[in-house]
């Protein structure tokens, strides 16, 4: 049997006025997704339990089948296993954005997508100015050399703390951090860490304005046109996070295909290979054919391939209802066609379509509540549906209030 799991990422939406009262998914055209659900089976699963975050973290973590209750720890650590970044029991990762707030209001958590290079240069004046030329006293008594800015891709960094059996870290499972993407457009006055250790943190973030206010890099974006990176903003921290396998769980090997660093995390963690499409870059202009194809020619090697596109989410966050309509037009054209029929091809299978969270265009934000689900294939029965949408699956009434438990469902029902 071969699998596939294609995840366009925040595609849930609510009706929109300028749609007709549609959402995005119903006014897309998606000849694919719908064959689909002509043959399979439409539903909805919650991936986002309402006591933790509405984030790609947990919920990625319940759409492959595990509960965050039992194995989620924080964002920061998952993007830390992308990046090759083992903790210990006493390490910490913090997710470091580059951002830029105007007026105390987070304009851009992107930091008008800084480029990688760009990001570099600035965490390394923050990692010189902000941790090794002040003192332990000044960091609130955490030991010299016990943080270190990591560079990641564009505005998505780490942090890491190093610690030991004579040097714990300062922050638990109480302290708590806000997401900047979801407080695009609103004041930052009261977003700040909170909790255990969040002193730290709020120090670095402050003391990081004065800093980059007029580093080289920003004069030159500003001359550009481009906005600056005003800031470091820190969240999304935790401890190292252990996942069983996913083959121990599921008895099939599968691989990964994604442009995120979160999910290149938590592919590693279960036990997953990458791989890296040339031309996938985690955004609107991603190639949608190429990941296409490397996921049809990934079928040949693996049981199951899993392709994630972020394209949907991106297009939500910027409130563009056009955009996130034309990422899913391409998503079902490129991607979810091509792998169906070259499943197909393979002999006994099934493919699962469904995203990880709702991120609506309104709000700009990650949203709890339920996703729609299709799967089709060997032994799955049809039901009555005939499109793949919100209002498809809510007519269902195939619902499953713990997302974890969809991948049970998927591959050993």
């Amino acid at each position: 049997m071969k699998y596939a799991i294609i995840i366009p990422d925040g595609c849930a939406d609510l009706p929109i006025a300028s749609l007709g009262g549609k959402t995005p998914l119903q006014s897309a055209r998606l000849p694919n997704m719908d064959a689909l659900s002509v043959r399979g089976m439409v539903g909805r699963s919650n991936n986002t339990p309402s006591h933790l975050p509405a984030g790609s973290e947990v919920a990625n973590l319940c759409l492959l089948g595990y509960d965050p209750d039992i194995y989620f720890t924080g964002r920061a650590p998952l993007e830390a296993a992308a990046q090759g970044v083992t903790l210990g029991p006493s390490d910490w990762a913090v997710r470091c954005n580059l951002v830029t707030v105007q007026d105390q209001i987070m304009v851009d958590f992107t930091a008008d997508h800084i480029s990688t290079a760009e990001a570099t240069e600035l965490l390394a004046a923050a990692q010189s100015s902000l941790l090794d030329a002040v003192s332990e006293a000044e960091l609130f008594g955490v030991k010299r050399g016990s943080l270190k800015f990591v560079p990641g891709v564009s505005y998505r960094n780490l942090l890491i703390y190093r610690g030991d059996e004579s040097n714990k870290p300062p922050f638990s499972r109480e302290t708590r951090s806000r997401a900047p993407h979801d407080i695009t457009d609103l004041s930052v006055d009261d977003q700040y860490p909170r909790g255990p250790g969040s002193d730290l943190l709020v120090l670095l973030m402050s003391r990081s304005f004065e800093l980059f206010a007029e580093h080289p890099i920003n004069i030159e974006r500003r001359a550009h046109g481009k906005r600056p990176a005003t800031n470091l903003w820190l969240w999304g921290l935790g401890g190292a996070p252990k996942l069983p396998s996913f083959e121990s769980r599921f008895g099939i090997r599968g691989v990964m295909i994604t442009a995120v660093d979160l999910l290149r995390g938590i592919a590693a963690l279960c036990g997953w290979p990458r791989i890296e499409v040339p031309g996938a870059t985690g955004y609107l202009d991603t190639d949608y054919a190429a990941k296409g194809q490397a996921a049809c020619k990934a079928l040949e090697q693996y049981d199951l391939v899993c392709v994630h596109i972020e394209a949907p989410d991106e297009a939500s966050h910027e409130g563009r209802v056009d955009a996130k309509i034309e990422a899913l037009e391409q998503i079902d054209e490129l991607i979810v066609g091509p792998l169906a029929d070259a499943l197909a091809k393979h002999g006994d299978h099934r493919i699962l379509v469904l995203p990880d969270h709702p991120t609506t265009c309104e709000s700009k934000k990650h949203n709890h509540g339920d996703v729609p689900f299709v799967i089709a294939g060997t032994g799955i029965k049809p039901d009555a549906q005939r499109t793949y949408d919100e209002v498809a699956a809510k007519a269902s009434g195939i619902h499953l209030p713990k997302g974890w438990d969809l991948m049970d469902l998927f591959i050993k029902s």
